[in-house]
């Protein structure tokens, strides 16, 4: 049985959730490797929405195992309270259905302090994050003052920690004249949740390469998207972790050999939530009529998201970059109706026409992009569930996209809904 990796290959957005839940009814374990609680993925079942920020998307489906690796930051407290809130909607979650590596680190309410006094010293140069912490947190992690999850079972340890990660963090606090924060009531909190979180903890490594030589379906989950990696997405003007397709090795606590399909996350348009360049951007009609019809708020911030036409340069970089065995393409039925529809094939930058993005920032925000125009289609493609019920011209700018990105659709997505998917190729049955 292989293993699969799902990233989303734009600025996330692309509708991972439907496909994560898709593919979670098939897999025994669902892994987070990277990110925080400021991804979303909303999961429509049996009419039911559920909205996750941090907990795997296997955790809706009974029987299946979720872990959240040592790459996430972990927010103790929206962790817990998204449990709290998933259990008022019928969920069952305990320790049985839930692991959290041991050596995940925490998001501490300092980290959210220092996120918001970053941005505002940017001024007109916000990052636009979300400001729940995770890049300090992130940072901690990499200056090894991180308070991780193992240390909440060792008061002595963790009082040592917090004393040398808040000598860091208030004297920037207090140097801008911000409140600065207590190390023993901080001590205080995190002892005061402990056993609510040391249950789930667990040598996450450990039990996966037991569960792989069992044979289970093992699924690793990012979040954010491809170009929203610290080191190969629009910097700086991304997020604070890797969300590469590697990232689900060292992030998930296996190694690559374990990885065996990429499964790159594409939206038959493109979007992006705050700050950044964004070359394909219509900041008319059309991204209103695009925004509108694929209702594109962010799951967790509510913050509208800007639209524009499908960037193949974006998405092949993306492929290469990921090693992406194949795409699923998502929100297809969005495009109906469209008199024309437009696809970016490169970019024009000083005269010259390139085939990536370059990696400059005032490059990025120069490139022009270079269009080839399709027709578009009157008929309906919401809830088609094979190629045969799909307008002629769909499937024409379907076989083009494959062309250009230079990978297959592997699955199509039709509509929010679970079933409404044609699968092409099974992720979980290619070795």
């Amino acid at each position: 049985m292989a293993n699969v990796v799902v990233v989303g290959s734009q600025w996330g957005d692309e509708g991972k959730g439907k496909i994560v839940d898709w593919l979670s009814s098939r897999a025994d374990v669902v892994v987070r490797f990277q990110g925080g609680h400021n991804a979303g993925h909303t999961l429509v079942i049996d009419g039911k929405v559920f909205k996750l920020s941090l907990l795997p998307s296997g955790i809706v489906r009974t029987g299946k195992l979720s872990i959240i690796g040592n790459g996430v930051v972990v927010d103790p407290w929206a962790l817990l309270a998204e449990i709290d809130r998933l259990r008022e909607q019928g969920l069952q979650i305990g320790p049985d259905s839930l692991k959290i590596a041991e050596n995940a680190c925490l998001i501490l309410p300092v980290h959210s302090a220092i996120d918001a006094l970053k941005e505002s010293l940017r001024g007109e140069h916000k990052l636009g994050t979300t400001g729940r912490g995770i890049g300090p947190a992130y940072e901690d992690k990499i200056s090894r003052r991180a308070i991780r999850v193992c240390d909440l079972s060792d008061p002595e340890v963790l009082r040592q920690k917090i004393d040398l990660l808040l000598t860091h963090h208030n004297a920037v606090l207090g140097a801008h004249g911000a409140d600065t924060f207590d190390a023993a009531a901080m001590v205080e909190q995190l002892l005061a949740i402990a056993d609510q979180i040391l249950p789930y903890a667990d040598v996450v490594w450990r039990r996966l390469e037991k569960l792989r030589a069992e044979g289970k379906r093992i699924l690793f989950e990012g979040a954010q998207g491809a170009m929203l990696d610290i080191d190969h997405g629009t910097y700086p003007f991304v997020t604070s972790s890797n969300t590469m397709a590697a990232q689900a090795a060292t992030g998930g606590s296996m190694g690559p050999s374990a990885l065996n399909y990429i499964l790159g996350i594409t939206k038959a348009y493109t979007t992006r939530v705050g700050s950044g360049p964004f070359p394909t951007e219509q900041d008319n009609e059309v991204g209103q009529l695009l925004g509108e019809r694929g209702h594109e708020f962010g799951t967790v911030t509510g913050r509208k998201r800007r639209c524009g036409w499908f960037d193949a340069v974006l998405v092949r970089q993306s492929v290469k970059l990921n090693s992406m065995t194949g795409i699923a393409l998502t929100k297809l039925d969005v495009l109906d109706g469209m008199d024309e529809i437009k696809v970016c094939t490169g970019y024009r930058l000083n005269g010259e026409v390139i085939d990536y993005l370059p990696a400059g920032q005032k490059a990025q925000e120069m490139v022009e992009p270079i269009y080839e125009s399709f027709e578009g289609w009157k008929e309906s493609t919401q809830g088609a569930r094979s190629f045969a019920e799909l307008p002629a011209t769909a499937i024409k700018y379907i076989r083009r996209i494959e062309e250009l990105i230079e990978a297959p659709v592997s699955l199509l997505s039709t509509s929010p809904e679970r079933d409404d998917t044609i699968l092409m190729t099974d992720p979980f049955a290619v070795i």
